[in-house]
């Protein structure tokens, strides 16, 4: 009676220690994560020593699978080195690869003496190398609900006792065979192993997925605008290498910081699209290298080129009137002397003109001088007086800073509300419902004069104030903005203290970047997901 007690009470456990497997399988999205754990809960339900797991490599569309690949192995009594990953033939030459080919298990009492039959070959390479005996084993094919072949997960030696196989003793006495209950038990956590695995792939396929549209969608925005081409990936590397710095740091406010690995994604995801936006900004702006937009140059060359011509046409026709009617020569160097004044002015207009064009401060005695040019002439085609310059390109000629207008600087800066309302489209779902509101908050201040809500302080979350720092910092740094040329670090790092004294940027964000050479941190690692948080 005691013994039946015993036995039920074991399988009970049994029972509820599937159950949790099961739970715990199902909760566990990384892939490399669920086949460790598969293969550690498989040696506890059975006793077994060591095992292997591996995975079917996923064919193309309508093919069917021919290989295996190895992902990982455990062994209780063998310290080793983790083995590289490696491929099996679906096949009968080898004990996996026949497992996988009949989709039949395999329960071998002594595989070092398999059947008379066995088409198979044990590798003992590992044993032969360590001294281990890879006596009883029991090979399990995981197949899915719909019958798709997901992996082979094989165990080694059920022993008697929790201690380590050290010698040949220890092999001879304590390894038994796997028996029908370990079947059973193995039998039902393949099952579950084949869901929960399929499941991960799923995941890991649609968040590969996810990620190529973001990596596209950066491109896409960079092909728009090739001077900033890079800027996105920089400012993701450098926002991720300091939400790190501040996950690790244990003083002041920052303390409770703390970023879990879907903060960090949702944080990189936010970084790489901070400037989504800029596909609601008119190309010409966004490429406006100067102040006046390729080919209006041109047009008042052409204008110039034509008062020019009229001012010695017009000194031709006038001396000429002065030779018939016999006028003194004092009357046409006068004239001439006008005309060549007229023509010095239209020169040295020209010449602030191109000057002014470039895009760098203006100086205010100059930005007159450009009204003043407004108001000179020249005949058109039927003989009416027309401008030299336009209204338009005389607003453009007296931007005091930069290359933009104050309507243009409106709709560049649009761009952060357009990410906003872009990405406001897209479902993110629980994990990342934050990313817009992060995305479009990276040029907001903390004394409020930011954009595009004028938020203040604390009201602006944490991770754009660390994208701000990180956009700035490239912004100044970058060598291939055709406006500007590239900022030195050490003088780009005074420009950030700078923005704190201005309660623009936040000081202990500016402080831990700049202590820990964030700016550093190589771009390259934007271009894959941010591993989790130490």
């Amino acid at each position: 009676m005691r013994e039946l007690e015993a036995e039920l009470a074991r399988r009970d456990a049994e029972v509820r220690d599937l159950l949790a497997v099961g739970v715990a399988l199902s909760a566990e999205r990384d892939l490399g994560a669920l086949l460790g754990r598969i293969v550690t809960y498989a040696c506890r339900i059975t006793g077994a020593d060591a095992a292997s797991l591996y995975v079917v490599e996923r064919p193309g569309r309508g093919e069917a699978p021919t290989t295996l690949r190895f992902k990982l192995s455990r062994n209780d009594s063998v310290s080793f080195t983790a083995n590289a990953e490696f491929t099996v033939p679906i096949s009968l030459r080898s004990v996996a690869g026949a497992v996988a080919l009949t989709r039949k298990p395999l329960n071998l009492p002594d595989a070092y003496h398999p059947p008379a039959d066995a088409s198979f070959h044990l590798d003992r390479s590992f044993d032969q190398r360590t001294g281990y005996q890879s006596r009883s084993m029991l090979v399990w094919p995981m197949v899915s609900h719909a019958d798709e072949l997901i992996g082979v997960l094989q165990l080694i030696n059920r022993k008697q006792g929790d201690g380590p196989l050290r010698s040949s003793e220890d092999f001879e006495r304590r390894v038994l065979p796997f028996d029908a209950r370990s079947e059973a038990l193995v039998s039902a956590l393949s099952a579950q192993a084949a869901v929960a695995i399929e499941n991960a792939m799923l995941y890991e396929d649609m968040a590969r997925a996810f990620d190529g549209f973001v990596q596209a969608s950066v491109h896409a925005i960079e092909q728009r605008d090739p001077t900033t081409m890079g800027h996105s990936l920089r400012v993701a590397a450098f926002t991720v290498g300091l939400a790190r710095q501040v996950h690790a740091y244990d003083r002041g406010w920052l303390a409770d910081v703390r970023f879990s690995s879907d903060d960090l994604q949702e944080l990189r995801y936010a970084a790489l699209l901070h400037d989504f936006g800029k596909v609601g900004v008119r190309e010409e702006v966004l490429l406006k290298a100067k102040k006046l937009y390729p080919g209006t140059l041109e047009l008042i060359l052409a204008r110039f080129q034509n008062a020019r011509q009229a001012a010695e046409k017009e000194l031709y026709r006038r001396k000429l009137e002065l030779l018939e009617r016999g006028a003194p020569r004092a009357e046409l160097e006068a004239v001439e002397r006008e005309t060549e004044q007229r023509i010095r002015v239209l020169d040295e207009s020209l010449r602030l003109v191109r000057a002014s064009n470039e895009p760098t401060v203006l100086a205010q005695e100059d930005g007159g001088r450009i009204v003043e040019i407004g108001r000179l002439t020249y005949p058109g085609p039927d003989g009416t007086p027309q401008p030299l310059l336009l209204a338009n390109e005389i607003e453009c000629l007296r931007v005091a800073r930069g290359s933009l207008t104050a309507e243009e600087v409106r709709e560049i800066q649009s761009h952060a509300q357009h990410t906003f309302d872009f990405l406001s489209r897209i479902p993110w779902g629980r994990r990342f419902y934050r990313l817009p509101f992060i995305a479009a908050s990276h040029h907001e201040k903390l004394d409020g004069s930011g954009y595009p809500r004028g938020l203040k302080g604390d009201d602006i979350p944490i991770q754009a104030k660390m994208m701000a720092i990180a956009d700035i910092y490239d912004a100044l740094t970058a060598s291939d903005r055709p406006y500007k040329p590239a900022v030195p670090t050490p003088r780009a790092l005074d420009i950030l203290w700078l923005e704190t004294k201005d309660r623009h940027l936040d000081a202990d964000l500016v402080r831990l970047f700049v202590e820990h050479e964030v700016y550093r941190v190589d771009e390259r690692s934007a271009s894959l997901p941010p591993a989790p948080p130490g």
